[in-house]
C-alpha cells in the first residue's frame, strides 16, 4: 500500500488519543509537574504499552466486529451487562463534560482576561452545532485541525528552559512512600486510561467501515494516537516542573497553572499552555458527547450514528445534545471542578477494570472476531493492565476517603 495511501486514512486513532488528553487530564499532568517535579516521567513512558495495547484491542474489535462496543457488549453478554456499561460509561461522560467546559472557558478567561462564565455556553453551542450539522466526517476533519494546536506545548516546554539533564535521569524509574508521590502516580494512571476513549475507537472504525486489508493501518493509527498522547503529557509535565515545580508553586487545576506560568515563564508560555488547553477542550467535548450517544443507540437498539439517516435519529441527538445541556448546568451549578472529577474518579475507578474486562473478553471470542482474536501477548498486556487499573482505583479512592 502506497504511503500517500496510509497517511490519508490516519486520523480516527490519532483523534481517540488526543481525546484522551483533555482538561482533566492536563490537570493531573500539570499538578504532578508543580508538586513531584520530573520524578513521573518514566511513569509517563510506561504508560505508553498499556495505552497502545488497550487501543490497538478496541480498534480490531470495531473492525472484525463491525459495531461499536457497547452493541458487541449487549450481543455478546445480554442486556444486564450491557446496561451495567452504559451506566458506567455514561456516568463519568456527563461529569467529565461538566469539567471540560469549564476547563475550555477558563482557558479563555486566562487568553482574555474575561470571567470563564461568558465563554462556557458559547462553547457548548458551537460544539453543539458542529455535531449536530458537521455530520461525522464534518466532526472528523474538523478535530484533525485541531490536533495541530497542540504543538503549544511542546513550544512551551522549551521556552520554560528545563533541566534536560535532569529531565532523562527521571525516565529511570525511581520509588517514594510521600504522599504527593503515590497519590500522583495513582492519579496519573486512573485518569489516562478511562473508558471513552477505547469506546470511541471502535465507533470511529464501525464508522469508518474499511476492508480488513486495512486492519494493520487501523492499528497503527491507534498506536500512533497513543504515541502522540504520552508524548505531549511528558512536555505537560515537563513544563510545569521546570517552572511552577521549581518555584514552589502548586496549582489545583489546568488554568491555575495556565495563569501561573505567565510571571514564571512568561506570558507567551503562559498562552500556549491556555492555548493547548482550550484545544483539549474543543477535541474532548464533542468525543465524550459522542460517545454517549453512541453508547445508548447501541443500547437500546436505535441504530443511529452521525453517519447513518436510518434508525431513531431523533432520539440520538436529544442524548448527544443533552449531554451537553447536562454539562452546561454542572458547570455553572458552582460546584468546583475538582469536586467533579472527585465524583468522576468514583465512577471510573469501579467501571474502568469492568469495562476493559468485558473489552479483553469479546478480544478473545472466536465468534465475535471471525476467528481472528488478539494475540495472546496484547490480550495478557490488556489483563495487566486492568489490574493495574482496579488496584489504583482502590487505592487511590481509599486515599481520598480516607
Amino acid at each position: 500500500m502506497p504511503l500517500r495511501e496510509v497517511v490519508r486514512h490516519l486520523g480516527p486513532g490519532l483523534i481517540s488519543g488526543a481525546s484522551d488528553l483533555d482538561p482533566t487530564t492536563i490537570a493531573t499532568l500539570a499538578i504532578i509537574g508543580s508538586v513531584v517535579g520530573y520524578r513521573l516521567l518514566w511513569l509517563v513512558v510506561l504508560l505508553l504499552p498499556m495505552l497502545i495495547a488497550v487501543q490497538v484491542i478496541s480498534a480490531r474489535v470495531g473492525m472484525m466486529a463491525n459495531r461499536g462496543l457497547e452493541g458487541v457488549i449487549r450481543d455478546r453478554f445480554g442486556r444486564v451487562w450491557a446496561l451495567v456499561a452504559m451506566t458506567l460509561v455514561v456516568g463519568v461522560n456527563l461529569i467529565t463534560i461538566a469539567a471540560d467546559l469549564e476547563g475550555g472557558a477558563a482557558a479563555l478567561q486566562v487568553l482574555t482576561g474575561q470571567d470563564w462564565r461568558w465563554f462556557a455556553l458559547p462553547l457548548a453551542l458551537a460544539i453543539g452545532a458542529l455535531l449536530l450539522f458537521g455530520g461525522y466526517y464534518g466532526v472528523q476533519r474538523v478535530l484533525r485541525y485541531v490536533l495541530i494546536v497542540f504543538v503549544a506545548y511542546v513550544v512551551a516546554a522549551f521556552l520554560s528552559a528545563p533541566n534536560w539533564g535532569e529531565v532523562l535521569r527521571s525516565l529511570v524509574p525511581s520509588f517514594s512512600t510521600e504522599a504527593s508521590y503515590v497519590a500522583g502516580a495513582l492519579a496519573l494512571l486512573g485518569t489516562t486510561l478511562t473508558s471513552y476513549v477505547y469506546f470511541w475507537e471502535t465507533i470511529e472504525v464501525q464508522e469508518e467501515r474499511r476492508p480488513l486489508a486495512y486492519l494493520w493501518v487501523v492499528e497503527l493509527d491507534a498506536a500512533i494516537g497513543m504515541i502522540g498522547m504520552v508524548i505531549l503529557s511528558g512536555f505537560i509535565v515537563i513544563t510545569t516542573a521546570a517552572t511552577l515545580g521549581a518555584k514552589g508553586v502548586e496549582v489545583l487545576t489546568a488554568q491555575q497553572a495556565a495563569a501561573a506560568l505567565t510571571p514564571v515563564a512568561g506570558p507567551l508560555a503562559g498562552a500556549l499552555f491556555a492555548i493547548g488547553l482550550l484545544a483539549s477542550a474543543i477535541l474532548a467535548i464533542p468525543v465524550l458527547a459522542a460517545t454517549t450517544a453512541y453508547v445508548l443507540s447501541d443500547a437500546f437498539r436505535w441504530n443511529a450514528s452521525m453517519a447513518n439517516t436510518r434508525g431513531d435519529t431523533r432520539s440520538f441527538y436529544l442524548v448527544l445534545l443533552g449531554s451537553l445541556a447536562v454539562g452546561i448546568i454542572v458547570a455553572y451549578g458552582g460546584i468546583e471542578p475538582f469536586r467533579l472529577l472527585f465524583f468522576a474518579g468514583i465512577v471510573g475507578g469501579i467501571g474502568t477494570p469492568i469495562l476493559l474486562a468485558l473489552l479483553l473478553l469479546v478480544a478473545r471470542d472466536r465468534q465475535v472476531m471471525r476467528d481472528q482474536p488478539v494475540d495472546l501477548p496484547l490480550s495478557v498486556i490488556g489483563w495487566l493492565t486492568a489490574l493495574a487499573v482496579g488496584v489504583t482505583s482502590i487505592v487511590y479512592l481509599a486515599q481520598q476517603i480516607l
